[in-house]
């Protein structure tokens, strides 16, 4: 009888041990976990650096990790805004790599940022692109057939300093393709969003992305 005892009690501490948070071992093998974004950071990939559209005389933006391929984690521990609904889009994205540009006009007063999302589908790109533009407020469009695109000026009492952004997004295939420029100036200055350099970039991104998957 001892024995017994002894035994169901070694098979209750297994049956218990799943993961360290309690959960059972059959929880973990689930596909949502075995596709889980978080953890240690998987190697980029880079098969996206040579597709990226840059702005011509624009150049590399000295800012630490402006520039090159992430993987998931990269993304949430870097540039999301809101982890844990970026990491909910792209999970049920598919999200395979992505790689991301930034640069600085001649002048150091307009920055230019490309973001390149690769996704599991043409589908799942459309609602990633949705998921992350709806996260702020677009009121002012402009005209940039095919795209998602906001034009706006913001205003920063605390710091006494005014923002001009032209931003565009944009879905080709499986791939979201984030494109914005910015400029800094202070409050008062004639500060004007860059609509027509980002219509020009995300025409040519769109047609090199249509051009290599074709």
């Amino acid at each position: 009888m001892g024995a017994a005892v002894v035994v169901t009690a070694l098979l209750l501490a297994v049956t218990a041990c799943g993961s360290e948070d309690g959960a059972s071992a059959s929880a973990a093998d689930t596909p949502a976990a075995k596709h889980s974004l978080s953890g240690p950071a998987e190697k980029a990939k880079g098969s996206l650096v040579g597709l990226a559209v840059l702005p011509r005389g624009y150049a590399a933006d000295p800012r630490a990790n402006a520039t090159g391929p992430f993987t998931a984690t990269g993304f949430l521990n870097t540039w999301s805004a809101d982890p844990a609904l970026d990491r909910a889009l792209l999970l049920n994205a598919g999200f395979v790599e992505g790689y991301r540009a930034s640069r600085l006009s001649p002048d150091k007063k307009k920055r230019f940022t490309l973001q390149l999302f690769k996704t599991g589908s043409a589908g799942k790109a459309v609602v990633l692109q949705r998921g992350f533009w709806n996260q702020d407020t677009h009121e002012h469009p402009f005209d940039l057939p095919g795209a998602l695109s906001d034009a706006r000026v913001e205003f920063d009492g605390g710091t006494s300093q005014s923002t001009a952004v032209a931003e565009a997004s944009l879905t080709v295939g499986p791939m979201v393709v984030e494109i914005s420029v910015r400029e800094v100036g202070p409050i008062g200055s004639n500060l004007t969003p860059d609509t027509a350099l980002v219509t020009a970039l995300a025409k040519e991104q769109r047609a090199r992305f249509t051009a290599t998957s074709s």
